[in-house]
């Protein structure tokens, strides 16, 4: 049997990134997690709660979604941040997330870092690091998602944090497994027949074709669709029915756990 997690970042507000109104809660009823967006790159503590409260309501588990310091630029500029300030910047992103969610009777399972701190995390043993330690003075149960071969998954593991290997259906790869930059020909991937197909044959192959027509071997435990992708809702529609209809298990990598009580 063959299962796989689909995600969404959500909660992360409108602006000039954004080619058309968010689907926050289209999504919400087709992704089985969500990764929250914890106010640094947008968001904010109104949003987090209606989004995890929603999240709750119908099942899908709760990540926070950190970023750097950067919300004028949607937290997609690299910043070179020292590694115990992007620490601290981060816990209180993780921190800040559970606190909200645990006012709305919900529990945060994982984390998910956005934008240019997720490709940095990839590759810069500093940054991956102040990741790592972050997550693990806030709360070590908590899963890290990352790319395959990523740094912060190889520290996440090393530290004994749970490790989630992500793919991306609707961005464009190159041949050695990392993502078409977005200002290049081939970044996004909006066609919602084509998003399916690639789901697919990632979740059930292990496989995504690159842009130069190179397949590419990843293994994902889940699966992501970006809410500000032009048409992301129906993208997410074509992914889960085309992965249902494949015979694929779609649902959350860990458990979806209420807080009990608000504030307990």
């Amino acid at each position: 049997m063959v299962v796989i997690d689909l995600n969404a970042d959500l909660g992360e507000g409108d602006g000039p990134w954004r080619l058309e109104p968010p689907a926050d809660d289209a999504l919400l009823d087709l992704v089985t997690s969500a990764n929250v967006a914890a106010g640094y790159h947008g968001g904010d503590a109104v949003t987090m709660a209606a989004t995890c409260a929603g999240a709750l309501a119908r099942g899908v588990a709760i990540g926070a979604h950190p970023s750097y310091d950067d919300r004028e630029g949607f937290g997609r500029r690299p910043v070179d941040v020292a590694a115990d300030v992007l620490r601290a910047q981060v816990a209180h992103q993780v921190g800040g997330l559970i606190a909200v969610a645990r006012s709305v009777g919900a529990r945060v399972t994982h984390v998910k870092p956005h934008g240019a701190l997720y490709h940095a995390a990839a590759h810069d043993e500093a940054h991956a690091g102040a990741v790592v330690e972050a997550v693990l003075s806030v709360d070590p149960t908590l899963a890290v998602l990352g790319m395959p071969g990523s740094r912060v998954l190889a520290l996440a593991a090393d530290a004994g944090l749970r490790t989630v290997v992500e793919a991306f259906v609707d961005r464009g790869y190159r041949a050695d497994g990392s993502l078409v930059p977005r200002t290049e020909p081939g970044a996004l991937v909006t066609d919602p027949a084509v998003a399916a197909e690639r789901a697919v044959r990632l979740a059930v192959d292990g496989v995504v074709v690159a842009v130069d027509g190179t397949p590419v071997h990843l293994r994902p435990d889940s699966l992501c669709v970006h809410s500000d992708t032009p048409g992301a809702a129906a993208l997410a529609v074509a992914v889960r029915h085309a992965l249902q209809a494949a015979g694929v298990v779609v649902r959350p990598f860990g458990p979806v756990a209420a807080a009990g009580p608000a504030g307990a």
